[in-house]
């Protein structure tokens, strides 16, 4: 019974033990994994960040441009020195710019009580043609140093565009302004970034805006825009590269202002005006309030309806200064000779010791300005030519705020324009500004301190047809007018400016009686463009693009323009002039 017993007691032990080591490998159950699910809230392409109720979407597209008789994305021959945008027309200029850029999105959604929070940043990678110098190395030895012309072998550059934050209607960082319109400088989707006559925020300025919407498609936006980097022009000042002038002690000779103006002939030959703007320097005060931009909208299936208002302070810095000196006051170690007076520009101060500097701060400052613009925009969708067909237009007026009007992606232009083909070389100026004060010669009562800041008038039209021929093929046509006008006292303050002086003169001579001033000028373009879309995402495209400059300059002028840049020293004569380039487009969306 003993053994029995204990056969059973040993028995029961073993498979409770083994039951025990069985249980011990029993596998634990695995954490359920989160796979990335899809985000249908907003649209093709947004997931679910794991883990959150956030949703992300990456895209962008890559782009190759390649332009000839034109800068980068079709930039017209309308200024510049050499390099990629050459308005003179030498042998710096290269005559083929190519860019290609890979650009990344990045757009997050979560939707909370007060509404959906997003966020959005764009940027692009890309190499250029000597990335956008005026002129080349050649000619330029700094052409290829600094952030933005890094487009050497092996090198490139990071642009951004833009960068913002949405919440509860409010838009906070770099966006397209309250004033933009929905197609910005795009009306005939056109592959050029310099179709002028309107505001064009396609790369964004950094705003504070807040947008309501009223329903049925009607919505209005108010906005405050960082004015200075994006929304300035020039404002021009005809004396700030005025030395003093002299007066001999025998008082025999009349008072004469001397021009310094960098032209590299002598403090007698120079000039308040620049060869390469034909305008003034730049001398915009800083940053003292911000624009103030809106609009109102009505979007719907037929189009959209948009008219914008934009403020803009224009304000300016000192009525006399002197570039060379970080102080910001004439200081002349050479006296102009014993026992002459130094008379300052603008205040009139008459210094008796030759050589004591003129101050910047007390030749005072003109008062500053409000200026602004209004842009009336139409858009017409799906029209009967076509499915998908669409007409854009729209209608500038700008008063102290051209940059409303003579607007590109980046900086505004002034036109500078030569031809020295056949025999007759020609020059066409357009200088843009938002205003000017001075007159280059303060002693005649005609100054800023009198006059004050004279706001530029600027006026556009913009339009663009898109037709698509099927789903894989479309064209566009579109085209531009725009005009820059100056008032009576702007214009006195210019020409009289330019007059006497070897920019528009004969040399040294003194003025050309057979020329005529006027710095009023408009400009016309037209493009057009095909394209075709083989796949999906996947476009190639060519366009050409003709821009006009119709200068009110007349006569001729034997200029002394220097050596650098290369120039005839030769007669000019003032006309109108023209540029047109071909662009060939590769782009993939993704």
């Amino acid at each position: 019974m003993k053994m029995i017993k204990s056969l059973i007691l040993g028995s029961a032990a073993g498979l409770a033990a083994l039951s025990g080591a069985q249980a011990a490998d029993l596998p634990v159950k695995a954490k359920a994994v989160e796979y990335v699910r899809i985000c249908s809230l907003y649209g093709a392409g947004f997931y679910y960040i794991p883990g959150t109720d956030t949703c992300v979407k990456m895209g962008g597209y890559l782009r190759v441009d390649s332009t000839y008789g034109g800068g980068v994305y079709g930039a017209p021959f309308w200024s510049g020195d050499g390099g990629y945008e050459s308005g003179q027309g030498n042998r710096f200029t290269d005559r083929i710019n190519v860019r290609s850029r890979m650009a990344l999105t990045l757009d997050t959604r979560t939707a909370t009580e007060y509404g959906v929070v997003r966020t959005f940043g764009q940027g692009d990678f890309q190499f250029s043609t000597y990335g956008g110098t005026a002129s080349n190395q050649s000619l330029n030895g700094a052409a290829l140093l600094g952030s933005l012309n890094n487009d050497t072998p092996g090198n490139g550059q990071v642009a951004v565009e833009m960068v913002f934050i949405q919440f509860a209607g409010f838009t906070f960082g770099k966006s397209a302004s309250a004033y933009a319109l929905p197609w910005n400088g795009y009306g005939g989707n056109n592959n050029t970034s310099f179709l002028i006559g309107g505001p064009d925020y396609v790369t964004g300025v950094n705003n504070i805006q807040y947008t309501a919407q009223f329903g049925n498609g009607v919505s209005a936006s108010i906005g405050l825009d960082e004015g200075k980097v994006f929304n300035r022009t020039q404002l021009g000042n005809f004396d700030v590269f005025t030395l003093p002038a002299i007066f001999p002690t025998n008082g025999v000779q009349t008072p004469t202002t001397l021009f310094q103006g960098g032209f590299g002939l002598g403090a007698a030959a120079g000039s308040a005006v620049n060869r390469s703007t034909g305008g003034p320097a730049n001398a915009y005060g800083g940053q003292f309030a911000p624009d103030i931009a809106g609009n109102i909208r009505v979007d719907q299936a037929w189009g959209i309806f948009q008219i914008s208002a934009i403020a803009h302070y224009v304000n300016a810095s000192y009525n006399f200064l002197d570039s060379s000196t970080d102080a910001g006051s004439q200081g002349f170690s050479t006296p102009f000779g014993a026992g002459a007076y130094i008379v300052c520009p603008a205040n009139g101060i008459i210094n008796t010791v030759a050589g004591q500097p003129c101050s910047s701060l007390s030749s005072g400052h003109p008062d500053s300005k409000w200026g602004g613009a209004v842009t009336a925009g139409l858009q017409l969708k799906n029209l009967p030519t076509g499915v998908g067909d669409t007409l854009n237009v729209d209608a500038t007026f700008a008063k102290g705020d051209t940059k409303a009007v003579i607007s590109t992606s980046g900086a505004s232009p002034s036109f500078a324009m030569f031809n020295n083909t056949g025999g007759n070389p020609t020059v066409g100026y357009g200088y843009v500004s938002d205003g000017v004060f001075g007159n280059g010669n303060s002693l005649n009562g005609n100054n800023s301190v009198t006059n004050g800041i004279q706001l530029t008038n600027a006026f556009g039209f913009r339009g663009g047809y898109i037709h698509n021929w099927d789903a894989n093929w479309q064209s566009s046509l579109f085209g531009s007018a725009s005009a820059v006008r100056y008032n009576d006292v702007a214009k006195n303050a210019y020409c009289g400016s330019v007059s006497g002086n070897p920019l528009f003169g004969w040399g040294n001579r003194g003025p050309n009686p057979t020329s005529t001033c006027n710095p009023d000028f408009n400009v016309y373009q037209v493009g057009f463009r095909t394209g075709w879309t083989p796949v999906k995402g996947l476009t190639f495209s060519g366009e050409v693009f003709w821009s006009y400059l119709d200068q009110n300059w007349s006569g001729t002028t034997r200029s002394q323009f220097g050596v650098n840049p290369p120039f005839l020293a030769t007669t000019y004569t003032f006309k109108d002039q023209q540029t047109a380039s071909f662009n060939l487009r590769a782009q993939r969306n993704f």
